[in-house]
C-alpha cells in the first residue's frame, strides 16, 4: 500500500455490504491504530431471514467522514491538530490525499496551528 494514498487505501479496503475480509480488516486496524473503525464506518442492521435474525453491516462513509476520523485519531496523539484538512484532488476532482496538520510540541502548538489553518484554507 506504499504507492496508494492513505485515504484512498482506507476507502478501497472498506467493502460496501459487509465488513472487509480478515486480512483487510487487520490492515485497517494497523493503519488506523484501533478497530473502532468498524463502528465509525459501518452501520448495524438486523435483517429477518428464514433462518432467524442476522446482523448486517453496511458501509456508511465517504472520503469526508474518513478524513474527520483521521483528524480525531490524530488528536489522540498530538498536542494540536488542525480541524480543516485540505483534500487534494486529481484532474477529475476525485479526492486522493488529505493534507492534515498536527503539532507535537505543546508550547508551540497554538502558533503552529494558526499558521497551518491559514495555509489549509487556501
Amino acid at each position: 500500500m506504499d504507492s496508494v494514498p492513505l485515504g484512498v487505501a482506507v476507502n478501497r479496503l472498506l467493502t460496501r455490504t459487509e465488513l472487509p475480509p480478515k486480512k483487510w480488516a487487520q490492515a485497517l486496524t494497523r493503519i488506523l491504530g484501533t478497530d473502532e473503525w468498524r463502528d465509525a464506518f459501518y452501520s448495524r442492521q438486523v435483517e429477518h431471514t428464514l433462518f432467524g435474525d442476522e446482523e448486517v453491516r453496511t458501509k456508511e462513509t465517504d472520503f469526508g467522514k474518513i478524513g474527520r476520523y483521521f483528524v480525531e485519531r490524530l488528536k489522540t496523539v498530538f498536542a494540536a491538530v488542525a480541524n480543516n484538512p485540505l483534500p487534494l484532488r486529481n484532474s477529475r476532482n476525485i479526492p486522493l490525499y488529505l493534507l492534515c496538520f498536527a503539532a507535537g510540541n505543546p508550547r508551540a502548538a497554538s502558533t503552529a496551528l494558526k499558521i497551518a489553518q491559514s495555509i489549509l484554507r487556501a
